[in-house]
């Protein structure tokens, strides 16, 4: 049972590692269910604290994940439409040009956003620090759940 519950472990950090850029997938949720599954094998080192705070970084970083774009895009000067454009950006581009299209179409939809709705003085040079705060608000919600979810993947080897 126990090799039933390491396969099961790894397969799930994996699939949490690619959860942190494919956003079909939960990242650090599956990771964080990697680790609880090795906590119930038969000579487990682990202890139910080190599960708890795990538990709560992947539901943070999980909730920051949603929350850290659209205030990266507030904090560059954007709109709510930058917001709602540059989220509807990201799912399109994921489903037509995968995965480079999410990237792109957050940027893109930031940008056609603020264009559209916000008519910045500047015009199209004005909408771009919007769209760049998008971006970068992407890459760091990214980057959270790369460095959450790799650090798991990484207890999940060691308690194998």
């Amino acid at each position: 049972m126990d090799l039933v519950i390491q396969i099961l472990a790894v397969i799930l950090g994996i699939a949490g590692l690619l959860g942190c850029i494919l956003p079909v997938l939960p990242g650090p949720p599956l990771s964080f269910i990697g680790l609880v599954l090795l906590f119930f094998k038969s000579e487990s080192t682990m202890a139910w604290p080190f599960l708890l705070l795990w538990g709560i970084i992947a539901a943070v970083v999980t909730v920051l994940d949603y929350l850290v774009p659209a205030y990266f895009t507030k904090i560059a000067g954007g709109s709510r439409a930058a917001t709602r454009f540059a989220l509807a950006g990201m799912l399109l581009g994921i489903v037509f040009f995968p995965p480079l299209g999410m990237i792109i179409g957050a940027f893109l939809g930031a940008l056609l956003g603020e264009i559209l709705y916000n008519r910045k003085e500047g015009g199209l040079a004005g909408s771009l620090k919007p769209a760049f705060g998008s971006f970068l608000g992407f890459l760091f919600g990214v980057g959270l759940k790369l460095v959450a979810s790799g650090i798991m993947m990484y207890y999940i080897v060691i308690h194998l």
